[in-house]
């Protein structure tokens, strides 16, 4: 790096780190890959959520059937259930899915509580958990097309 640095000095030019490359990727995928977005394309959202004492945080990642694939890890700054770290992932999903402008989209996540609400099989009773519930499925009718999926925790990493 230092004989860089000496080698373009001689030219008058001055080299620069680059601190955010990881967020500089997801930019221009973004940017390169949502001009060619085709309708009949199928992603796949896995979300997973988790919540202890000591800190939550959020897992979702989003891939395609041309195995084109965004990751996404979240930690949350506020405390949060178990259940709340799950919608949290769920809702950060849709919206990293609204982002990349897809429009058919299949979620999967391994609580079954969460996917049966969304399915409407289940409701929630919990004041906060109904808000998160209302949010997702609003977000949900953003697509084209989108469909909630229960799968096993081993499938689901």
């Amino acid at each position: 790096m230092l004989q860089w640095v000496v080698e373009l000095s001689k030219c008058d030019l001055k080299y620069e780190t680059r601190t955010i490359i990881k967020s500089q990727y997801l930019t221009d995928f973004l940017a390169e890959y949502t001009g060619v977005q085709r309708d009949s394309t199928v992603w796949h959202i896995f979300v997973d959520g988790s919540s202890n004492k000591a800190r939550s945080g959020a897992r979702i990642i989003l891939e395609n059937e041309e195995e084109t694939w965004i990751e996404l890890l979240r930690k949350f700054e506020f405390p949060t259930s178990n259940y709340q770290a799950k919608y949290e992932a769920m809702l950060a999903g849709l919206r990293l899915a609204k982002e990349v402008r897809v429009a058919k989209i299949i979620v999967f996540s391994d609580s079954q509580v969460i996917t049966t609400q969304l399915n409407e099989t289940y409701q929630a009773k919990d004041p906060n958990m109904k808000k998160y519930l209302e949010e997702t499925l609003e977000q949900l009718t953003q697509s084209q097309e989108a469909e909630v999926r229960h799968i096993t925790r081993e499938l689901n990493s």
